[in-house]
């Protein structure tokens, strides 16, 4: 009696515990509706009823923290991966300090400031290639300006020596425009630099192209470092588009039809008229094609039911 009681009461959802506490209490021999009231009386609830009692419990982020939910983590994957879009940037420090210096003194503070304008667009691959004899100290007829600028660049792993030495007195320094262009190349990056390299464009043909497609240009105004907007021309990518990896299509935008209403060319006239948006936009001809194509009977049907209310 014990044991069928027991299973009973477990098979609408009551505890063990709870059902034995009500049988001492009541006894063995106790009718079922008995033991069910004293359940009741007792507080004692079925699983399936507690389980939809408790709402499950939201937990409230405030705006700006972490939080391990996948909808959060997978915008934080977007935003981290946002410089991944972004072409590696290679740029040729002797080129663009002396472009800072006038031609005249190595301005290494030309080069922070080609580099602090990258680093503000979000590029993260950033290199800068200088050959190693600038760390020697300055001499007249090859003047440096705020060399110091070059050991932080160099701490910070952005700056890169090329390899030279001396052999018997002389200098034996290695053509760093090759490592410019190499590592761009290989990297499918972007060249800084207003070199043009046609050595290296008739050394090697797939350079010759990239060297065409991959060089951005720059001016400095003022102390500041200005590339084109428009790097390849007035027909060409925009800066944005030329720096990133995927770049963002503009949107087909018609030309207005310089006659405007008083155009008489009708539909064959190839501008944009916003107040025909609502009329055939084909030729009288093209229209007599397009019905050909179709049998009369469609087109009696199409008639009658354009008619139709």
């Amino acid at each position: 009696v014990h044991q069928s009681k027991m299973d009973f009461f477990c098979k609408l959802g009551y505890g063990k515990q709870d059902i034995c506490k009500v049988l001492e209490t009541l006894g063995q021999e106790a009718l079922e509706d008995d033991v069910l009231k004293e359940l009741i009386r007792m507080g004692s609830k079925p699983q399936a009823l507690e389980n939809q009692a408790q709402p499950s419990q939201l937990k409230l982020v405030a705006r700006g923290s972490c939080s391990t939910t996948p909808g959060l983590k997978w915008l934080g994957e977007d935003q981290s991966d946002s410089s991944d879009a972004l072409r590696p940037i290679v740029i040729d420090g002797s080129n663009v300090a002396m472009s800072h210096g006038n031609k005249e003194v190595f301005s290494c503070w030309g080069i922070q400031l080609a580099v602090d304008w990258f680093r503000e667009r979000g590029h993260t691959y950033i290199k800068v290639f200088v050959p190693l004899w600038r760390k020697e100290p300055p001499r007249q007829d090859s003047p440096i300006a705020d060399q110091h600028i070059l050991e932080e660049l160099e701490k910070q792993s952005i700056l890169v020596y090329t390899p030279s030495r001396k052999v018997k007195g002389k200098r034996v320094v290695c053509y760093d425009d090759r490592y410019i262009v190499k590592v761009a190349y290989e990297t499918d990056g972007v060249i800084v630099s207003n070199d043009h390299y046609r050595d290296l464009q008739n050394e090697n043909p797939e350079w010759k192209w990239f060297i065409e497609q991959r060089l951005l240009m720059y001016s400095f105004v003022s102390n500041r470092f200005m590339p084109p907007d428009d790097p390849l021309g007035r027909h060409g990518p925009t800066l944005s588009n030329f720096l990133s990896k995927k770049p963002v299509l503009p949107e087909k935008k018609w030309q207005p039809c310089p006659y405007g209403k008083k155009c008489t060319y009708g539909n064959k006239c190839k501008f944009y008229h916003p107040e025909r948006q609502h009329q055939a936009q084909l030729s009288v001809a093209d229209e007599l094609r397009a019905k050909i194509k179709f049998p009369l009977g469609l087109c009696k049907e199409e008639e009658r039911c354009q008619c139709s209310p």
